[in-house]
């Protein structure tokens, strides 16, 4: 089986695609060849550059062409936000599958149309959370259904850049509404949501607060100011369904931190912490023996958390971040190819929109919202 790739975009995420999607087949074995058939960015001699680049056979400067190409199979989405909805709809109607980043829609309501379309259509989606795709988080997720630390009851989180600290940087797309929905909450606290579901389960209810720290950024031609019309950082406390409590925060403009991604989670017999500068390491304390031995235990991960072992027989030796987008591709390839699971899809993912868009609107009105 052979499976055509058709990629619109060649930034960050446009290139960790294309890597993962070359690399999935290496290092899995078992999943159907990926052809490298499409690519489109703008301008065109853009395209034609980054496709040599990449591997792929050809190249075009109309995404339209590449969500409609019969040698195109996954349409992958990694433009910025304002371009999701319509880019994913079209590949549907195609009937393409699609893997879009995050976070899925500029709205809500956006991303219900989405998930909707992809249901009725019966193609496969997923969302590009990687993070969940980590083996040292599946590892946490297992000892939680295990019981290792109890009956979960808190979840503590953390996610801040600072790539938005500097008041002087200039106004970009991400600063308005139209154009990035979210501010910190679709760049950053998503992947916190994303993480606390699948450690927690569905969020009940929360209540938040956001706050813009630089009310308006230098214009790049120097003409004058730009408005930041979206958050730089938020704070959340959630309730989960069962009971269970969480506390998030996330935010855009925190000095010094490049990529803080950190959880806890507390249970009634121990703990969990995470971090994700140290991504191949898991903090353990567990309630057992004398409390003269008792303490955190750190857990390195290795082959015997999947699937840690195709990539390298040894613990100790260290994935990363583009290890992470491999397996997030290898899980959307066996979907198209037979009927495994892919997780998150467009229904999954939904479910983290809804989250972080409850957030704004806590926000906003100053009111507990529910889900």
């Amino acid at each position: 089986m052979s499976i055509g790739l058709g990629l619109i975009g060649t930034g960050f995420m446009g290139k960790a695609h294309a890597l993962a999607y070359r690399a999935a087949g290496a290092v899995f074995g078992d999943l159907p060849q990926v052809r490298l058939a499409l690519l489109c960015d703008t301008p065109r001699d853009k395209a034609d550059a980054m496709a040599r680049q990449f591997g792929f056979e050809a190249a075009t400067d109309e995404w339209r062409e590449l969500a409609a190409s019969p040698d195109v199979d996954i349409v992958s989405i990694t433009t910025p936000n304002a371009l999701h909805k319509e880019m994913a709809l079209a590949a549907i109607a195609a009937g393409k599958h699609v893997h879009c980043e995050k976070p899925m829609a500029l709205t809500l309501e956006d991303a219900r149309e989405m998930e909707a379309a992809a249901r009725r259509s019966g193609v496969r989606t997923i969302i590009g959370y990687n993070y969940i795709h980590n083996p040292a988080f599946a590892h946490a997720r297992r000892l939680i259904e295990e019981g290792v630390v109890g009956r979960p009851v808190h979840f503590r989180g953390i996610v801040d850049e600072d790539y938005q600290a500097d008041p002087d940087l200039p106004w970009t797309w991400r600063a308005k509404r139209a154009d990035a929905g979210l501010g910190a909450l679709g760049d950053l606290g998503c992947h916190l949501v994303s993480m606390a579901v699948g450690l927690m389960g569905p969020v009940e209810s929360l209540v938040a607060d956001t706050q813009i720290i630089h009310q308006t950024r230098p214009l790049g031609d120097g003409s004058g100011r730009g408005t930041v019309e979206n958050e730089d950082a938020a704070s959340a406390i959630l309730r989960f369904h069962g009971g269970a409590q969480g506390a998030l925060s996330t935010s855009r403009s925190a000095w010094g931190r490049k990529n803080k991604l950190d959880f806890e989670v507390h249970g009634t017999k121990g703990m969990i912490a995470f971090s994700q500068e140290r991504m191949n390491e898991l903090q353990l304390y567990v309630n057992d023996g004398p409390r003269s031995q008792q303490g955190f235990r750190t857990i390195l991960t290795g082959p015997e958390h999947p699937p840690y072992g195709a990539f390298c027989p040894a613990p100790g030796h260290q994935l990363g971040f583009g290890d992470l987008k491999t397996i997030e591709a290898a899980s959307f390839l066996r979907a198209i190819a037979g009927d495994a699971p892919n997780h998150p899809d467009f229904t999954a993912a939904l479910s983290f929109e809804a989250v972080i868009h409850a957030i704004d609107v806590s926000a906003r009105e100053g009111r507990r919202v529910n889900l």
